[in-house]
């Protein structure tokens, strides 16, 4: 950590859309190169929180965000232009989300919007993100095929390639396993393990043993609520703070 100071840091978070509050007051931070697992319950407010890190919240009609939210000791919400966030806070949605683009434009496109314009730093920058998201080996030989046509799998690991493609510090996934296989997921888990000595990794999921596998701490969130946040063998022990993390983590609800 710089003078201390983590990475990400959540003050009194709330949000609500129009009457329905999907936060509420959700105060925790995050470490320098730490992998934070958020567990929980669908409707507990876990994608709305990566939302408002990375500001996607604003395009969601009607939500109103209160409290504060630091990247890097700068408050999200004061950053004047929208993409500088975004290169510091990579992205991973549950569907992999191709660029109708070759694959290796999809991802060279965050670097050439930033500004990198010669052919061999593309080139590197994509084969170094190819190589991170364990995708270079299959795809070097077609890089302009389209992305696309991809299997599912690959096209994941080619929106983590095109995440990374801007050197963000910030890592967030949301469900990034929800629509591919087991081995897929596994071989994602073991790039995720690779990335976690030089990126600070959020890391929202619907299978708590993942959570489990990859994360130092582990959040569960419930309704809204931020119940309990510990390191994660403390969340999965016989003794978790909260009776609902007990309940979750052992399958009877959820």
């Amino acid at each position: 950590m710089v003078n201390g100071r983590p990475m990400v840091e959540i003050s009194g978070l709330g949000v609500r859309f129009g009457r329905r509050e999907v936060l509420r007051s959700i105060s925790f931070s995050v470490e320098r190169n730490e992998v934070l697992g958020i567990i929980g319950p669908a409707q507990s407010g876990k994608s709305t929180l990566l939302k408002v890190i990375n500001r996607t919240i604003e395009d969601v009609p009607g939500a109103v965000v209160t409290g504060s939210v630091k990247v890097d000791g700068e408050e999200v919400s004061d950053i004047r232009d929208v993409s500088t966030l975004r290169r510091k806070v990579g992205m991973v949605a549950p569907l992999p989300v191709g660029l109708p683009l070759s694959i290796f434009d999809n991802v060279a496109f965050a670097p050439r919007m930033a500004g990198v314009r010669d052919r061999r730093d593309l080139e590197e920058r994509v084969e170094r993100c190819l190589r991170l998201a364990a995708l270079w080996e299959e795809v070097k030989d077609r890089l302009d095929s389209l992305g696309t046509r991809l299997s599912g799998g690959q096209q994941q690991r080619l929106t983590i390639a095109r995440a990374l493609s801007h050197d963000p510090e910030v890592l967030c996934l949301d469900e990034f396993s929800i629509a591919i296989d087991p081995v897929t997921t596994m071989r994602i888990e073991d790039v995720l393990r690779e990335l976690r000595s030089t990126i600070t990794i959020i890391l929202v999921t619907n299978l708590v043993q993942q959570a489990r596998r990859l994360a130092d701490r582990t959040a569960f969130f419930f309704n809204g609520d931020l119940v309990e946040l510990d390191q994660t063998e403390a969340i999965f022990s016989e003794t978790p703070k909260d009776v609902r993390t007990l309940q979750y983590v052992r399958g009877i609800f959820g």
